[in-house]
């Protein structure tokens, strides 16, 4: 792991400080993804209101990532999420990673998947796996290099969003013991 890079837990009291860094991050790439230059996903995402929701959800687990002492991103997932064609199987979802451009190219968001490839051995799961938008060819490759591989397609259906980049990839990895094939989605 890059020794500059730290996954801190959020809590309730560290909201604020989550939304700044959600922002900042998102701004950095996903503002073209939309009509309304991203305004209605960010509010509906990361609003005070709505992180604190997120942040009393035991199910979810949120970390702020540091690079060398500043806030360079985050991470969001959802520690019990079985696909549902497969409830039996004990997976981890990472929901979110969204790092700001200024931590791009600096290890940070390989770090970032070791962490939580880390914490999904740590509770015994199966799999992690993620969606990432199938016209990002950079984080396909970057997950692909990192040990996923696409099992599935997903549509996102939200309003605001230019509908030619509405196409997602499921992406899953085995974890630990699991390294044979668990999930065919």
């Amino acid at each position: 792991m890059n020794s500059g890079v730290l996954m801190k837990p959020v809590t309730v009291g560290d909201v604020e400080e989550l939304r700044d860094v959600a922002l900042r991050a998102y701004k950095d790439h996903y503002l073209h993804l939309w009509y309304d230059s991203g305004e209605w996903y960010m509010e509906k995402s990361f609003s005070i209101s709505n992180l604190s929701i997120e942040l009393n959800n035991s199910n979810a687990k949120f970390y702020i990532i540091y690079l060398d002492n500043v806030a360079a991103g985050f991470l969001k997932l959802n520690i019990d999420a079985p696909f549902p064609s497969h409830p039996n199987l004990n997976l981890l979802e990472l929901e979110r990673i969204y790092l700001t451009k200024a931590a791009s190219g600096k290890g940070v968001g390989s770090a970032a998947v070791d962490f939580v490839c880390n914490i999904a051995a740590e509770y015994n799961k199966q799999a992690v796996w993620l969606k990432v938008m199938d016209s990002s060819e950079g984080p396909i490759t970057f997950y692909k290099k990192h040990g996923f591989e696409i099992c599935g397609t997903f549509h996102l259906d939200f309003e605001q969003m230019k509908e030619e980049v509405r196409g997602m990839y499921v992406m899953k990895k085995s974890i630990g013991s699991y390294l044979t094939p668990v999930l065919d989605c």
